[in-house]
Formats: structure tokens, sequence, C-alpha cells
């Protein structure tokens, strides 16, 4: 699909590919959550954080639906730096969720780090590999943003938690920052193991789904792959080495 085709082309060519999934039957889709939920309550193993998960969830993504459709209709490149500035500003607060201690002073580390792993990402896909015009193309560079900034996200958090755990055992910086990393990368380097194998990643499911032809798709989500293990294992590096003044 070029960057360049229309909104309501690609809106009508998923509507025509996708099936509608009508209110009730997306209710029904969260029967197994509701069950994890009962396991988390009768185990006391705070299921309200669970909760709490899935209500923001849904609040989030049906807020986000109204706001994406005003900035995929925008032509105006401020607007797509702006959403960009905000999710590297929310990415980094929830990456230190799991070092709540130090949620204050590592945040500008953590805000760096996403940033410039994921900003140098984000600008190498969107402007050397898809070669957008404009290079601004919200219905492109957003969704992109939103994968690579996340899986920064995700490894700057799991490598914290890691990091700061090993220096509590008086683990030598470099043994914890070795430690860290390797847990930091330990989701994405699942995934690269078991695409294609286990799994056909939700990018690659939507462009077929939405009638693009699988080899097309492959070559796409091989994209998607490379540049997520990239920004979580740039985020992650500048991470610990600058948290070591810490």
């Amino acid at each position: 699909m070029s960057p360049d085709m229309s909104l309501r082309r690609r809106v009508a060519i998923e509507e025509s590919a996708i099936q509608t999934i009508p209110p009730l039957h997306l209710v029904a889709a969260a029967i197994p959550a509701l069950f994890v939920l009962l396991v988390l309550w009768r185990w006391r193993a705070d299921a309200a954080q669970g909760f709490i998960g899935l209500a923001r969830m849904v609040a989030q993504l049906l807020l986000i639906g109204y706001v994406l459709v005003y900035i995929f209709e925008t032509d105006t490149p401020w607007v797509v730096l702006a959403v960009l500035g905000v999710m590297v500003v929310a990415a980094s607060w929830i990456a230190l969720r799991t070092v709540p201690q130090l949620r204050g002073t590592l945040y500008r580390r953590a805000f760096f780090s996403i940033l410039a792993g994921g900003g140098l990402t984000l600008a190498l896909i969107t402007q050397a590999v898809l070669t957008l015009e404009p290079w601004y193309e919200p219905s492109v560079v957003v969704p992109l943003a939103g994968m690579i900034f996340a899986a920064s996200m995700n490894s700057v958090s799991i490598s914290a938690e890691r990091f700061f755990a090993e220096l509590e055992r008086s683990v030598p910086y470099v043994d914890a920052r070795r430690v860290a990393i390797q847990a930091g990368l330990i989701p994405i380097v699942n995934s690269l193991l078991a695409v294609g194998l286990v799994s056909l990643p939700g990018f690659m499911t939507g462009q077929i789904l939405s009638g693009i032809s699988p080899l097309i798709a492959v070559r796409y989500q091989v994209m998607v792959m490379c540049m997520i293990f990239g920004a979580s294992g740039l985020s992650a590096a500048m991470f610990l080495t600058l948290a070591r003044r810490q």
C-alpha cells in the first residue's frame, strides 16, 4: 500500500477486506481476560492492577481512534511531531515503572535513551527504507513510531529493573550491565526466533487481511522486526550507559 494513497481509499479497501467486529462480539473477546482477572483475584496477585490496565487500554484506544482520524487527515508536520513527543514522554515515564523509587532521577536518562534509540531508528526506516513523501506522512510515521517507542520502552523497563537488582546484590557494573541488556532483549529475541514458526505478527497479519500479497507483507515484517530489535537494543544500551552515573 503506497504511503500517498488517500485515507478514504485505504478505508474503503480495509472495510471490503476485513470484517467489522460488532460491539457485542468484541465483548466476547474479553472473556479470557476476565478469567485471568478472576485467577489473579483468587490467588491474591494484584488483580486491581490488571483491571486498571484493561480499563485504561479500552479508554485510551477509543480516544486514540478518534484522534488518529484527525492526525491522518492533517497535512501539518508539527502535529505529527507533537504526537511523537507525547509518545516519548509517556514511554519514558512508563518505562521506569519497574524502579519507582528512582523514577524522578532516572527520567531524563530514560527520555534521552528512548528518544535517541527510537528516534534514530524511526528516521532511518521512514526516510531511507520507505522514502516517504512527504517525510511526515501521518498514516505511516505514527503507527511505526508507536511500535518503535513501545519496544524501546519495554527494553528500558526490563533492563532498568534487572540492572538495579544486580547492583543491589553488589554485582560489578560491567556484569550488571551485561545481565540487564540480555534481560531487556528477551521479548524481542523470543519474537525473532518464533516469527514464522509460532506466530504471524500482527503487522503482517493485518496487511494480509487487507489484501496485500504475503510475499510483500513478509518484506514489511522483516523491516518491522529489524527496526524493533534495533530500537530496543540501542535504547537499552544508552540507558544502561547513562544509568552508571546514578
